[in-house]
């Protein structure tokens, strides 16, 4: 079906909710005027309605191949690439200094999810390369940043992240992948690397992996391992790509959903890299692509889940069945049909409202210096992606619920929405560790951070009281509860912490979206009734899932493998 790009939805979150005032008035931003952003936010939806949607169905249906040696992409991919990178998508965020726009991570967050809800498939090539050019430029040498920000900006070459291994999967610090100094300032890497996402194509005139391994003098465990950039050509003298590195992929993974996204196994025998970063401290230039990645992912999460609404909210007006409360036929008027709606309409909402906040959040710690700002973003950063990406699963699957029967047809196309959301949840750190990072890195502040921010949700709902009192008023005690229970949180053992770190971070995400659904009601009055759903109907899970975490782990480690098997 059509895909609407909903580039008035972003103008009224950017402007009413999240603040992008703040970022546009700092003297780093200041080109992104609202006239820019408008114009951006059109050309972008533009892309993605007429070039970008018509291939979601095309690359589910012709997954890409691995032929002799040579990844083969989806029908019409190198030609939906050449019209993302054309058209400077790639590069919104990367420095001026290598030709890239120099534009909020607000403003790219919010087109990177118009691009995923059109073509999700597609759009996780340009985000690894988006991941990568943030990592070269806070961490390579000024050699590798002049010769490989350029061509990744304009697309000529893409990027990817190379870290998870059979034996070592969150676990990263149990790699196997060694390196070895060559002794003229390059490096022999050698080794085997899982799920790597577009591991190659057939479009990008260089592909350029971001390689973790491990020198031979390198600690035990993360504090051992290093970064390398490890081209699947090596640039000659003029930086043009040259012979072939000894690399290369001997399969692509069969996977439940994202089809025309080639993930490969990756060999490396021997392949020629240069260091990112310092020796031994590529856990520290990885985890700058991986949060870009992580904010990245949870906004994918969001636009499977505008994709789907969309889809649902179409079928539910014209299909005809039965006779409604309301005397009409289309089962949109049914109220269950018009409770599912509503749930995906606001779950949608809030998650974009998170993510965009986020990236708010990043946009002002890099303008201003502000150690808030950035302890903001750091909290933000997990509850964005797995809030995000959960909520792309649910509303996925109330998609296929709306469908009814038909939604369990592929010919639907239902159906997709749901596979290709599933592994938001998993990659880029599962949702469970970004929960256990929120409640323990996060949270070595004592709080502060969290404290902060539920300061700002209780003042506002405070004053917002004067126009909305029922509505502010639950925001404001939600908010109370949620103060409460992370003081309880802070004092206890990691342990315990990590037993409740799940339904922690999901009531964090509730009371952030009745948050942000308040601000929406207040600016426009037209969003009242969806802003009573999301307060009335969904925000009340935040009491139940705070009970869930103050259990802790006893009960937990109650249930033994004999007591489960039993």
């Amino acid at each position: 079906m059509p895909y609407r790009a909903p580039v008035s939805e972003f103008r009224f979150v950017l402007d009413q909710v999240v603040g992008m005032d703040q970022v546009a008035a700092t003297e780093l931003f200041a080109e992104a005027t609202p006239e820019t952003v408008e114009a951006i936010l059109s050309e972008a939806g533009k892309l993605c309605e007429t070039v970008l949607a018509p291939l979601n169905r095309a690359g589910d249906l012709t997954p890409a191949k691995l032929e002799n040696g040579v990844v083969r992409t989806s029908p019409g991919f190198a030609e939906g690439y050449r019209a993302i990178t054309e058209g400077g998508w790639v590069g919104m965020a990367a420095s001026p200094e290598h030709g890239g726009m120099g534009l909020p991570m607000s403003l790219t967050t919010a087109v990177n999810e118009m691009i995923g809800s059109a073509c999700l498939s597609l759009q996780l090539n340009p985000l690894m390369t988006q991941g990568q050019i943030e990592a070269l430029e806070h961490h390579a040498s000024d050699a590798i940043k002049e010769l490989y920000i350029p061509k990744l900006i304009s697309g000529e070459w893409c990027g990817t992240m190379n870290l998870t291994e059979a034996g070592a999967g969150s676990d990263v610090g149990a790699l196997r992948t060694k390196a070895e100094r060559n002794g003229d300032g390059t490096y022999a890497v050698t080794g085997q690397k899982i799920f790597i996402t577009w591991g190659d194509n057939d479009f990008a005139g260089n592909i350029c992996h971001l390689v973790l391994a491990r020198l031979p003098d390198g600690a035990p465990g993360t504090r051992g391992i290093s970064l390398f950039m490890v081209p699947k050509f090596i640039p000659d003298e003029s930086g043009n790509p040259g012979k072939r590195n000894s690399l290369g992929v001997v399969s692509l993974e069969h996977k439940l959903g994202l089809h025309g996204s080639p993930t490969a196994v990756m060999q490396y025998d021997g392949a020629t890299g240069w260091l990112i970063g310092e020796e031994h401290k590529g856990m520290a230039a990885m985890f700058t692509m991986m949060n870009n990645a992580r904010l990245g992912v949870g906004m994918q999460g969001v636009a499977i889940a505008e994709a789907a609404f969309q889809h649902a909210l179409t079928y539910a007006m014209d299909r005809k069945q039965g006779k409604t409360p309301l005397g009409a036929t289309a089962i949109v008027d049914h109220a269950d049909v018009r409770r599912m709606l509503g749930q995906m309409k606001a779950e949608t909402f809030a998650a974009r409202a998170i993510a965009l906040a986020c990236a708010v959040a990043i946009d002002m710690g890099r303008a201003t210096g502000s150690a808030d700002w950035q302890a903001r973003a750091a909290l933000l950063t997990p509850i964005a992606k797995a809030y995000g990406t959960d909520m792309g699963n649910e509303v996925a699957y109330l998609g296929v619920q709306v469908h009814g029967g038909m939604g369990f047809i592929e010919e639907t196309g239902a159906a997709q929405f749901s596979r290709d959301a599933r592994v938001t949840s998993i990659y880029e750190g599962t949702n469970g560790i970004q929960a256990m990072d929120l409640v323990g890195r996060k949270m070595m502040d004592g709080g502060a951070a969290a404290y902060r921010l539920l300061q700002e949700i209780e003042d506002h709902a405070s004053e917002a009281r004067a126009t909305l009192p029922d509505l502010a008023g639950d925001v404001w005690a939600a908010a109370e509860a949620l103060r409460e229970a992370t003081e309880w949180l802070v004092a206890q053992e990691a342990k315990d912490r990590n037993a409740g770190a799940v339904p922690y971070l999901r009531a964090f995400a509730r009371v952030l979206g009745g948050h942000y659904h308040l601000k929406a009601a207040l600016a426009d009055a037209s969003r009242q009734p969806l802003a009573a759903f999301a307060i009335k109907r969904l925000m009340p899970e935040h009491s139940a899932l705070i009970a869930q975490m103050r259990e802790g782990a006893a009960g937990l480690y109650a249930l033994t493998p004999e007591a489960l098997a039993s």
